[in-house]
């Protein structure tokens, strides 16, 4: 079970399961586009002992153990060309694409996003080792920050790709804030439920870790209850600047009305020159079928945390158009992991997930006044 806040909420076991792929695929799968070495630096000794296996291809004995084998194995193949193309839409801007070669705006009504239950292509070599080239340090206080030595190349980065602001929506155990020196000239702000974000923190210190980024400033709002826009405000988000929004992995578990609200607070602070990077997952009935075995059979560890929205491209699009975000790209991640060469064993689940990118429309005058 996560640990739980002072109001008895839990921290989230997605974001186990997803940093458990990460720290599973780094320096495996699509060397030189993908690596994540301080994933393995946020997970607790219990949590990595499965990493380790999954980097060895040796499964476990017995059914439990081995499902949660196989849930890492195949959140590892599904990682991989999510965080690629939300990497490279950061760091090169809308306009560019997100994997070269990948074709665009493909719809699937088939196949299943569950990143649990399902096989993965065998990794090889051995057990994980101490992550390198992260930098490390103290982290201080709620902005930590801020990082030194950015080259020409970061300035780039920063004028053509992710810019000044960077808000992560559902950050999660997210490293981006402390692996990509692209985020040098960037203040980023890491949205989380508190229980989420009260055990990131507690990890960033075990861990030592110091970030890349100019500032990171941790930002407590429960999506459910809480105002967004007040929370931004409070932690010192400018909304009339342009801004990288970035919602992964955290759409499919809000209702639809929930997203429709997030959208429309995140709309009123997005800047023209703003950018949004999402992650979503369009329908499957053999993706809601799998979930919910797994949840009958108490075998998931993600099994208190179901889906409840599944959204189209096309859905997706005129949601997005509606609050006045454009759709530039919208990739399915079987795209974009035959783009990369990776495995793609789990094509079900590579199929329905996705990444969209979309821009800020200009905002129409309104009536002249009278």
């Amino acid at each position: 079970m996560g640990r739980m806040d002072e109001n008895g909420r839990t921290a989230s076991r997605t974001a186990v399961l997803v940093c458990q792929g990460r720290a599973a695929a780094d320096g495996r799968a699509a060397v030189g586009r993908f690596a994540d070495p301080v994933a393995i630096r946020l997970l607790r000794p219990e949590e990595r002992t499965v990493v380790d296996l999954v980097r060895a291809g040796t499964p476990p004995e017995g059914w439990q153990a081995r499902t949660g084998y196989e849930s890492v194995r195949a959140c590892a193949e599904i990682a991989v060309p999510r965080t690629v193309a939300i990497d490279e839409a950061l760091r090169t801007g809308p306009g560019a694409g997100l994997v070269a070669g990948a074709d665009v705006g493909s719809a699937s009504g088939t196949g299943a996003g569950s990143a649990s239950g399902t096989g993965v292509g065998s990794a090889t070599g051995t057990g994980v080792g101490p992550a390198t080239g992260t930098g490390v340090g103290p982290a201080t206080g709620a902005d930590a920050g801020p990082a030194t030595g950015a080259d020409a190349g970061t300035e780039a980065g920063v004028d053509a790709g992710v810019g000044r602001q960077l808000v992560i929506l559902g950050a999660g155990l997210d490293t981006r804030a402390w692996r990509l020196a692209e985020l040098a000239r960037t203040d980023v702000w890491e949205v989380d439920h508190p229980a989420s974000q009260q055990d990131k923190r507690a990890r960033l210190a075990a861990a030592e870790a110091r970030p890349t980024a100019r500032a990171v400033h941790f930002t407590a709002v429960d999506f459910a209850v809480d105002d967004l826009s007040a929370a931004l405000d409070a932690a010192g988000h400018d909304p009339a600047a342009p801004t990288t929004w970035l919602w992964e992995g955290v759409i499919p578990y809000l209702t639809r009305a929930q997203v429709a609200v997030t959208l429309a607070a995140l709309a009123a602070r997005t800047a023209p020159g703003s950018t949004l990077v999402l992650n979503y997952q369009s329908p499957s009935a053999k993706a809601a079928a799998g979930r919910l075995l797994t949840r009958l059979l108490g075998n998931s560890v993600t099994a208190g945390e179901p889906w409840r929205s599944l959204w189209t491209p096309g859905r997706m699009a005129a949601l997005l158009a509606d609050h006045g975000l454009h759709v530039t790209s919208d990739h399915d991640l079987l795209t974009l992991a035959r783009a990369l060469d990776t495995p793609t064993r789990s094509r079900s689940s590579l199929r329905t997930g996705r990444v969209a990118v979309a821009v800020a429309t200009p905002r129409r005058p309104g009536p002249p006044a009278h």
